[in-house]
């Protein structure tokens, strides 16, 4: 299964990767074996969105800029409202990346 590398500029992606980096340095773990975490990290969060997210976000906002390249889509947001069946939340600043999943059967 082919997976996108996003996830790992996520907070938990970037922490994961933080704590690898450091194990290798101090001779805990293998390059190969950090890798292979990452990997697994990938696939994980992506099942994980897959089957066990089902709720529904609208996201309403200023669109400040947007990208398409290499089949992503990126779209910089600022105030923009997050609304869900219970709650809303505004941010100041938000950043979406967005890739067709269709990409990771080829």
């Amino acid at each position: 299964m082919a997976t996108f590398e996003l996830y790992r500029r996520s907070t938990i992606g970037m922490c994961l990767t933080e704590t690898l980096d450091e194990m290798v340095q101090n001779g805990t773990l293998s390059p190969e074996l950090a890798i292979q975490v990452l990997v697994q990290f990938d696939k994980s969060m992506t099942e994980a969105l897959e089957s066990q997210v089902k709720s529904k976000v609208s996201i309403k906002g200023h669109l400040h800029t947007y990208r398409f390249c290499d089949n992503v889509w990126t779209f910089i947001l600022q105030d923009a409202t997050f609304k869900n069946e219970d709650s809303q939340e505004t941010v100041g600043r938000i950043k979406i990346v967005a890739c067709d999943s269709k990409l990771l059967t080829q």
